[in-house]
């Protein structure tokens, strides 16, 4: 990895620190800018090119504004630091619109089914994103119903069926369109988190 590319990285974990270092996991302690990194890592894995990463870091930037002036200053600054490119990715993988953001946010339904349909046209670079951001997502749900039990997902706005809903529409997105051992790791855990949540 070059310098350049080096710098880019540490700027956009700066920008993601920023925005996010306030934040914990749903019903936890666990600082929230761990899930962006993970996903990051998980982009690089999986061979994805330094914009994809930079915008698995900030793919959540847009969606936890907390109004949508703030979404769009977020969105200038990312294209501004990091391109067009980037920010079309997070763009494609966040499930809110421009005219959300903080509380008045559509209900959840509407939201993830406005996501898959927003997906299914999306490019490859913005799937691979996407797809990594599910893998640790629902790796995380899976650990936390088998040390908690199914009632811990109280803490969020869907209940099991929702979620078994949401993750294999997600999968089917990802089918063909995502590499193979990304998909097959995503598809052996929501097996896993459908015997769970039976």
């Amino acid at each position: 990895m070059d310098s350049q590319t080096q710098a880019r990285l540490v700027e956009a974990t700066a920008m993601a620190v920023r925005w996010h270092a306030s934040q914990f996991r749903k019903g936890s302690r666990i600082p929230y800018i761990s899930h962006l990194v993970q996903g990051q890592g998980l982009v690089l894995e999986h061979g994805g090119d330094i914009e994809q990463a930079i915008a698995a870091l900030l793919h959540d930037s847009l969606e936890d504004a907390e109004t949508p002036a703030e979404a769009a200053e977020r969105a200038g600054e990312i294209e501004a630091r990091f391109g067009e490119r980037t920010l079309a990715i997070v763009r494609d993988c966040s499930d809110t619109g421009e005219d959300e953001a903080g509380a008045a946010k559509r209900p959840w339904l509407e939201r993830k089914r406005r996501y898959h349909a927003q997906l299914a046209g999306a490019s490859e670079h913005s799937l691979l994103v996407a797809a990594c951001d599910k893998l640790h997502n629902l790796n995380a749900l899976v650990w936390d119903v088998e040390t908690h039990g199914v009632e811990y997902l109280q803490r969020f706005n869907a209940g099991p069926a929702e979620q078994v809903w949401y993750f294999e529409g997600m999968s089917a997105l990802f089918e063909g369109r995502v590499p193979e051992r990304l998909q097959n790791e995503l598809a052996a855990l929501l097996e896993r988190f459908r015997a769970l949540v039976a």
